[in-house]
């Protein structure tokens, strides 16, 4: 189902629903999750960038010392 909201009606509704989320009392309920996962559709964060990749560091003692036999 598809909703023809106003730029104006949207904001309404997300500030509606974000007083109601995060207002409530019991905000683990299935109530209020869905209430939470529908604003999060509402609200379409800008897309983010990757992250770049971990870096991995090799320790500087590494070959330095030897096990003695």
């Amino acid at each position: 189902m598809h909703l023809d909201l106003t730029d104006e009606e949207t904001t309404v509704l997300i500030r509606e629903l974000t007083d109601i989320t995060f207002g409530a009392r019991y905000f683990l309920s299935p109530r209020i999750k869905s209430l939470e996962a529908i604003l999060g559709k509402l609200r379409q964060a800008p897309a983010c960038e990757p992250s770049p990749p971990a870096k991995h560091y090799e320790s500087s003692s590494k070959g330095r010392y030897r096990r003695r036999r």
